[in-house]
């Protein structure tokens, strides 16, 4: 079963996005802040992270940049979530592997993970 690593801090987006993901077959992990994702990196490396790019107090775009020039975290997939119509050009900057603009469907949630996760 591929997992799939949520950082995002929105209850409800959290609950939707692990619902449809579940439905899918895939395994949702979660992490609410930054602490956490780099505790959810070291215990399994993720088919994919999805990450918030305002992830509570954290600057998601740090996050981002710091996932993709790190040796161990770089080949993982990187989506990044944003309701900022900014986000392509913010994916570039950071060397995000693909984005989602927030609200996003079910249709491109599963289509972005399936993508980058075979």
């Amino acid at each position: 079963m591929k997992n799939i690593l949520i950082a995002e801090d929105d209850q409800s987006i959290i609950d939707v996005v692990t619902i449809i993901l579940q439905e899918e077959g895939y395994e949702a992990r979660v992490a609410r802040q930054q602490k956490e994702l780099y505790q959810e990196l070291q215990q399994q490396t993720p088919h994919v992270v999805l990450l918030d790019i305002r992830l509570g107090e954290s600057n998601g775009q740090a996050i981002a940049r710091r996932l993709k020039t790190q040796k161990t975290t770089r080949a993982i997939p990187l989506v990044i979530m944003s309701a900022d119509n900014a986000i392509e050009k913010i994916a570039k900057e950071t060397g995000a592997d693909a984005f989602l603009l927030k609200p996003f469907t079910i249709e491109e949630l599963l289509a972005v993970i399936k993508e980058h996760s075979s």
